[in-house]
């Protein structure tokens, strides 16, 4: 399928904030606090779920966790029974391309990409438990670098590596979307593009190595070499989008800081795990190919907000014959990486329906991974890569961004589509303003 890390300093949140967890926390007198008690708590990182969980949130932040009768109730807070419940973080999605598509009215493009469509698709993702979007490479005008500076009510956080780099019209695999990139054909292009970019403040710098077997031009060695010296020289990181082994191995050799998503063209050779295990630093998003949706369940999850129309499609999509060539060469390499060490991160690849997340956590699981590892790759470890400290787990301290299911993913990880809630900064979404039916 379809990345300035922030220091909270124990300020206000000196008497809850500093406290470790296995202190009994000293809990200031703060109405509109709430303790939310009686779940299983996946935290997000390597430690074990804690059943009959406990945590509070002030402020939109985690004040204290641990477990029933551990975490006092403030004066004036109010309890929330969550009994027979799973908690996790809120996701955290590395690649998505918000804003082009019209989700209702089912159309795509440039005319669609307007501040109301970018919000639009933002909800869309916090609605299926997305709390941070990274929008890679398709900016135009400079509207994600203005509204990844708003924290808006309801909606996932945005954060952009603004317009990546390709050779003209060799950037997105959409015809009408690759004038979003900038195209370059010589090293000075190549690094103006750069500095154009760092003046603007991008996450980090995405570039595309594919030829898109052969309908476009692929951005040479010696341009890729430019904007990766360029960006470092900026502190910056560059993501490749690749799809040959060949070129996936020159880009490492050249110092590429991470991939889009794995190799796609062929399965990886034991020369390519060579070059990843000396480079520990670089990280790959696993963005698997669609493997279909799986089960007549999830469309029903889906259709609450999407036209009849768009059912219909994905229907038809449900019932071809899985799986497919293309996901079992990716997720065969995936689950090479993973078990090899390599530091693998969420991402859905998604046009702003939302919905991918839930279908690329269970092809995660297909390539290998556990459900814990999964969610921990969706949450801690790609908050991590992207530089985030206060997202990512459920951890004192942190901004209270979590997903209320129904079921346990630790036992089927389709679970996570058993959505009851969703709260962003410690604030519930409101989920239902997006239902249709």
């Amino acid at each position: 399928m379809r990345l300035t890390s922030s220091v909270w300093v124990c300020g206000l949140y000196v008497m809850v904030a500093c406290t470790s967890q296995e202190e009994a926390p000293a809990v200031e007198v703060t109405s509109g606090a709430l303790l939310f008690e009686g779940a299983r708590l996946i935290v997000g990182d390597e430690s074990a779920a804690v059943e009959n969980s406990a945590f509070l949130i002030q402020d939109g932040r985690f004040t204290a966790v641990g477990s029933m009768g551990e975490v006092p109730l403030p004066e004036g807070g109010s309890r929330v029974d969550l009994t027979g419940k799973t908690v996790m973080p809120a996701l955290v999605d590395l690649h998505a391309h918000p804003g082009y598509l019209d989700v209702v009215g089912m159309s795509d493009g440039p005319e669609n990409y307007t501040r109301g469509n970018l919000i639009d698709h933002l909800k869309r993702a916090a609605y299926y438990g997305v709390g941070v979007t990274l929008s890679l490479g398709l900016d135009r005008e400079g509207l994600e670098y203005a509204l990844s500076g708003e924290i808006v009510s309801g909606a996932s956080r945005l954060f952009t590596v603004g317009s990546g780099i390709a050779m003209p019209n060799g950037g997105p695999g959409a015809q009408a979307r690759r004038d979003s990139a900038y195209g370059v054909t010589t090293e000075e292009e190549a690094r103006a593009a750069v500095r154009e970019l760092a003046a603007k403040g991008p996450e980090m710098v995405k570039i595309w190595v594919d030829g898109r077997g052969g309908t476009v031009d692929k951005l040479t060695p010696e341009l890729y070499r430019a904007v990766i010296d360029e960006s470092h020289a900026h502190g910056l990181r560059v993501i490749a989008h690749i799809n040959e082994l060949e070129d996936t191995k020159e880009l490492l050799r050249s110092g590429i800081d991470g991939f889009a998503h794995g190799v796609q063209a062929a399965a990886i050779d034991d020369e390519l795990m060579g070059l990843m295990a000396d480079r520990p630093e670089v990280f790959v998003l696993a963005n698997l190919p669609d493997n279909g949706v799986s089960s007549e369940a999830d469309l029903a999850y889906i259709a609450e907000t999407f036209p009849e129309a768009r059912m219909d499609s994905l229907r038809v999509t449900a019932s071809l014959p899985e799986p497919n060539e293309n996901f079992e060469i990716q997720a065969s390499n995936i689950g090479r990486m993973y078990a090899a060490g390599v530091t693998i991160g969420f991402s859905t690849d998604g046009n702003g329906e939302g919905w991918y997340a839930h279908e690329e956590l269970a092809d995660m699981v297909a390539a290998g991974m556990t459900p814990a590892e999964a969610i921990m790759a969706a949450t801690s470890t790609s908050a991590a890569i992207l530089g985030l400290d206060e997202v990512g787990s459920v951890v004192q301290g942190k901004s209270a961004d979590f997903i209320v299911l129904n079921g346990n993913p630790l036992n089927d990880i389709s679970n996570t589509w058993r959505i009851s809630s969703v709260y962003l900064r410690g604030e519930e979404v409101d989920r239902e303003s997006l239902v249709l039916r």
